[in-house]
């Protein structure tokens, strides 16, 4: 990973999307700082498209897309996308598994009710009731309990993931990448060539690995060295600061090699 402040002037000159993930990137220690916010509006002006990509929960991520200056929330690590209307009012709501709130979630409660016999300790992340195509187990300072609940998960054919906040499971051959590149191409008409060039990802998790392994433009914010043993690549560069800190110093570099496009 290289300082983003070393980066070639202009390199970011051709980027139209940022996608982000949100917990302890967009947020540092469980809060959204208002100079975050700002840079997200301040790309939106700049004709930039902003989407979270996250593993949050539908009913967050409702909040983010009808509040929030994005253009849009792909949620629940990839199982749903939600967006506003045109007149800015109303919310329009897509899933991995159909047009519709899919009917998924009695299986998976059914599943971890099986788990959490076979593992009494587990315990579900307090943001489960407003999930609608993912389950999230509360993350444990005991590694062998993380590790037990992360096996059962998978043995019981579902996928798994851990990030920042949550042991994620889900039903679907998806994940933020998967996800994010249906988006691009139902939603935005970009094909994925188009997105490598026009594309930058920020994040800092394990459930970030996918966006970081495929994607030319990719930025960790400072706390992504936490999982950096773990990641099969690391994103190309990396900022100063943590959480929205960084975010920050990723958008400012972002808009200032726009303004050399914009000069030339």
């Amino acid at each position: 990973m290289t300082p983003i402040q070393k980066r070639p002037a202009g390199l970011f000159s051709s980027i139209r999307f940022v996608l982000t993930d949100m917990d302890e990137t967009l947020t540092f220690n469980g809060r959204l700082a208002a100079q975050t916010y700002s840079a997200l509006e301040q790309l939106q002006h700049a004709g930039v498209t902003v989407i979270p990509v996250t593993a949050a929960p539908a009913g967050w991520c409702d909040q983010m897309a009808r509040m929030w200056p994005v253009d849009g929330v792909i949620g629940e690590n990839g199982g749903l996308f939600f967006y506003r209307d045109k007149d800015g009012h109303g919310l329009n709501q897509t899933f991995w598994h159909g047009a519709t709130a899919p009917d998924i979630m009695p299986q998976l409660l059914a599943t971890a009710d099986d788990i959490m016999r076979q593992i009494p300790q587990a315990r579900f992340a307090d943001d489960q009731a407003f999930r609608l195509t993912s389950l999230a187990f509360a993350r444990s300072p005991d590694a062998a309990l993380e590790r037990d609940i992360a096996v059962a998960l998978a043995a019981a054919g579902l996928n798994t993931t851990i990030n920042n906040l949550w042991i994620l499971a889900w039903m679907g051959d998806y994940d933020k990448l998967v996800a994010a590149r249906k988006v691009l191409t139902e939603q935005y008409g970009t094909d994925d060539a188009t997105a490598q060039q026009s594309l930058l990802y920020s994040g800092d998790s394990l459930n970030d690995a996918p966006m970081f392994l495929h994607y030319r433009h990719t930025v960790g914010v400072s706390t992504v060295r936490q999982c950096m043993g773990q990641l099969p690549k690391a994103p190309a560069w990396i900022t100063e600061g943590p959480g929205g800190v960084g975010f920050v110093e990723a958008v400012q570099a972002v808009l200032d090699d726009i303004k050399i496009l914009k000069r030339s």
